[in-house]
């Protein structure tokens, strides 16, 4: 039926230029933006899991930021640890050279009092963004005072778990008695600052912990007297069935170390009234034998790495002599000093051994921080950009469609026209 009402056949071909126009809409917007779901109502799940990654990815990349900063403070401490250990190898070459008969030490020591001052020149500026990790206030400054360690964090990653939570984890360093060379607190609890303390070569330095009425646990270290495989041999075998308990002729002795045992008892001591903790315990207790005159904070020498003066060698014998009642000379001090220097030179080693491992990891991080930025980025890609060659090609017919769509429905319209003829004359 024709109608000058009704055109169906307009109507149909402007229904179908409608759905093209529309097509060829989403398709230009493709194009320009790049993507196939910019929005929500594109394609809500793709949407939704795009938006998340894309702010966890933009968490991450302030990640990578954190790591090149956190990767800066540390390549400054290790720097100046390294430079500090290779000052402390000077001093302890300079107090092998105080051995020598004739040497003019008080021309040493001002070479070793240099030395020390460029200790405390390379802690002091061993500091970047504000931040130092050679030096410290690592104890309460207390009498006695009391470590307090200082933990340093250095953001490593941004996750996200399976239930949606959130996290950032850290890299931490601690910054405490091994690796900080001065206690800024005056507790002189730093590598350097620390104060040599003094043992006999027959005496060794053990720990006890003592609990108080309270509840509090103090631990302090004694000096002890300190016993070999042949010393125990002259007091005769042991009747005990333990290895690690010396049991002769009432008497027990510890075995500590290889060649090395100390003598106990099965009776808490409380040296300083509290309950103390057994050194060892086989179902049978047994307690370090120490006396509170031996306590190690009454053997310090008073002197650092960074105060040690080969002027007092005299002085220092003395007070060696008055510990333990035996005689003492210049070179037993060196000794002592030596030993001494040796052993923090170790700690400040270990201490670089840390810093180093801490470089090392904050370097994988960074690489794979990087790494998973491109992934991420790429997974988002796969969900939501578009696929040029194909939006371009459905472009090209659309646009081809469109022109058949206007012709179409001209067509359409041009057969109202035709109508006319019938009521011509």
């Amino acid at each position: 039926m024709t109608s000058i009402l009704t055109n169906s056949a307009a109507m149909a071909a402007l229904q179908t230029l409608r759905s093209i126009d529309n097509g060829l809409e989403t398709t230009q917007a493709r194009v320009s933006s790049g993507l196939r779901v910019e929005t929500a109502s594109d394609n809500a799940a793709y949407w939704s899991i795009a938006t998340t990654m894309r702010s966890d990815n933009r968490a991450l990349s302030t990640v990578a930021d954190a790591l090149g900063l956190g990767a800066a403070k540390v390549d400054t401490a290790y720097a100046a640890m390294a430079s500090a250990i290779e000052t402390v190898k000077e001093i302890k070459a300079k107090l092998v050279a105080a051995y020598g008969v004739g040497t003019d030490r008080a021309k040493i020591q001002e070479e070793i009092t240099q030395l020390q001052n460029q200790l405390r020149s390379i802690s002091e500026s061993a500091s970047f963004s504000g931040e130092n990790w050679l030096q410290g206030v690592i104890s309460n400054g207390a009498t006695p005072p009391v470590e307090r360690p200082i933990t340093k964090q250095v953001v490593a990653s941004f996750i996200r778990t399976s239930s949606g939570q959130v996290a950032v984890t850290t890299v931490d360093y601690p910054l405490d008695s091994k690796t900080v060379l001065f206690d800024q607190s005056g507790g002189k609890f730093g590598v350097l600052d620390k104060e040599a303390g003094f043992l006999s070569e027959k005496e060794v330095a053990v720990s006890i912990e003592e609990t108080d009425g309270g509840g509090d646990v103090a631990t302090k270290k004694y000096a002890v007297a300190s016993y070999t495989n042949a010393d125990l041999a002259v007091k005769g075998p042991t009747t005990g069935s333990d290895p690690r308990v010396y049991e002769v002729a009432g008497e027990f002795y510890l075995k500590i170390a290889d060649d090395s045992w100390i003598e106990v008892t099965t009776t808490d001591p409380s040296i300083n009234g509290g309950t103390t903790t057994a050194a060892y315990d086989n179902g049978t207790p047994y307690y370090a034998v120490a006396a509170a005159a031996n306590d190690m904070e009454t053997r310090s020498l008073g002197f650092s790495v960074a105060t040690l003066d080969i002027n007092k060698l005299l002085d220092l014998a003395t007070t060696m002599g008055g510990m333990t009642g035996e005689n003492y000379v210049e070179v037993d001090v060196l000794d002592v000093m030596t030993r001494f220097v040796d052993q923090q030179l170790l700690a400040m080693t270990s201490a670089a051994s840390s810093l180093g491992s801490i470089q090392s990891r904050i370097g994988l991080q960074e690489d794979f921080v990087a790494t998973l930025v491109d992934v991420i980025d790429k997974g988002i890609g796969r969900l939501v950009d578009a696929d040029m060659n194909e939006e371009s090609t459905r472009l090209k017919a659309l646009q081809t469609q469109q022109q058949l769509g206007i012709q179409s429905l001209s067509i359409a319209n041009s057969s109202a026209e035709n109508i006319l003829q019938l009521f011509r004359q």
